[in-house]
């Protein structure tokens, strides 16, 4: 992750995780790969308010759901 796209900083800081470029490699080396087989907002590693803030925001794809989906896609890489 050398270039760290400004929406994705922004729903990092959304969470309530560490939103600068080390943070978010760091969050992403240490929870993926994500199984195939769980959902993002299901994952072990969210809290209650942070797995509601995916599913809420995917569900009616929202602002962040293009951004959420990145983060999918980031965690579900090996």
């Amino acid at each position: 992750m050398d270039s760290i796209n400004p929406r994705f900083s922004e729903l990092f800081a959304q969470l309530g995780l560490a939103d600068d470029p080390q943070g978010i490699a760091d969050f992403i080396r240490e929870h993926a790969p994500l199984d195939p087989a769980v959902l993002l907002h299901e994952a072990p590693f969210w809290s209650e308010s942070q797995a509601r803030l995916l599913r809420e925001e995917l569900r009616a794809d929202a602002e962040w759901a293009e951004v959420i989906d990145q983060l999918n896609a980031s965690l579900r890489a090996e």
